[in-house]
């Protein structure tokens, strides 16, 4: 049985700097991976199965729509062999939060089925197959701090981060990727992103402070179509220690960057405690680039 780890991407900024003439929008954007993450089992198998069990398993879809089935069929296709595998995924990252989770679990797919069937692939075939499957899967197919830009093809490694002590929280409600596009594309114009060069080996105050003097230009969007984004936001700007909270990704989930890990560990249980209806969860990122 092979085991992988699929863990949250966590968009740290988000520029949308331009729109293509198909229609994808082009992003410029720091993204690191943890928390929370999703865990697969793949086994042998005659046939291609999905379970899907964890916390949020009744949010999955479970038909061949899902990334996971998705990403299985296009590697056999690839490898010219039947896609027979038994695979077992627990879902810890909520759907639709902009968390990439789907984007994480198919990455993992990908490359966790390359070793069960051994299969012989370079990093550059994984990261082209994981292309077709979405602008997302790629960059968590990498798995490391990075910078990604393009529709998500252009990936470079950062370096000389700090770690990083995080909250997430998410209203509840579910915000899908192309939902957030399509309105964001009817209200908004792209701009060039916009942020001081990264210090090289930053202490966590001053990597807080140039995280701070970016954006995320999908979180007006975000506000506007989920409203509890907007609470959220201001808890967590409000709670001791928070240098900076933002939305994640095409949200509803925010995040904050706190001074240390106590004080990001105080500001989830007091987050948790005065809004049960709230997703809460933190951890220390290890940013390895």
């Amino acid at each position: 049985m092979i085991r992988r780890t699929a863990p949250a991407k966590i968009n740290l900024d988000l520029f949308v700097t331009g729109r293509r003439a198909d229609g994808y929008h082009e992003l410029d954007s720091l993204v690191v991976f943890g928390v929370v993450a999703d865990e697969l089992a793949l086994a042998p198998a005659d046939e291609l199965t999905l379970t899907v069990e964890g916390p949020f398993a009744d949010r999955v879809p479970h038909g061949e729509s899902n990334l996971v089935l998705r990403a299985a069929r296009l590697l056999a296709e690839w490898a010219a062999r039947p896609a027979g595998a038994r695979i077992r995924l627990t879902k810890r990252v909520p759907p639709a939060a902009g968390l990439g989770g789907g984007s994480s679990d198919a990455a993992q797919t990908l490359s966790g089925l390359a070793e069960l069937w051994g299969l012989e692939m370079d990093l550059p075939t994984l990261l082209e197959l994981a292309g077709e499957l979405g602008a997302d899967v790629p960059v968590c197919l990498w798995g490391r701090t990075a910078r990604m830009r393009g529709i998500g093809e252009r990936l470079d490694p950062v370096r000389g981060l700090p770690p990083l002590p995080l909250v997430l929280a998410g209203p509840g409600c579910e915000l899908p990727t192309a939902r957030v596009f399509e309105a964001f594309a009817r209200s908004e114009t792209p701009r060039p992103a916009a942020r001081p060069p990264l210090p090289a080996e930053a202490t966590l105050p001053v990597f807080g402070w140039w995280l701070g003097e970016g954006r995320n230009d999908l979180e007006a969007t975000a506000r506007r179509l989920c409203p509890g984004v907007e609470a959220v936001l201001r808890a967590l700007r409000a709670a001791a220690g928070c240098l900076v909270a933002r939305l994640s990704g095409s949200g509803p989930t925010c995040y904050g960057l706190f001074e240390s890990p106590a004080a990001a560990r105080a500001a989830a249980r007091r987050l948790a405690g005065e809004r049960p209806d709230w997703w809460v969860a933190q951890g220390v990122v290890e940013t390895v680039g």
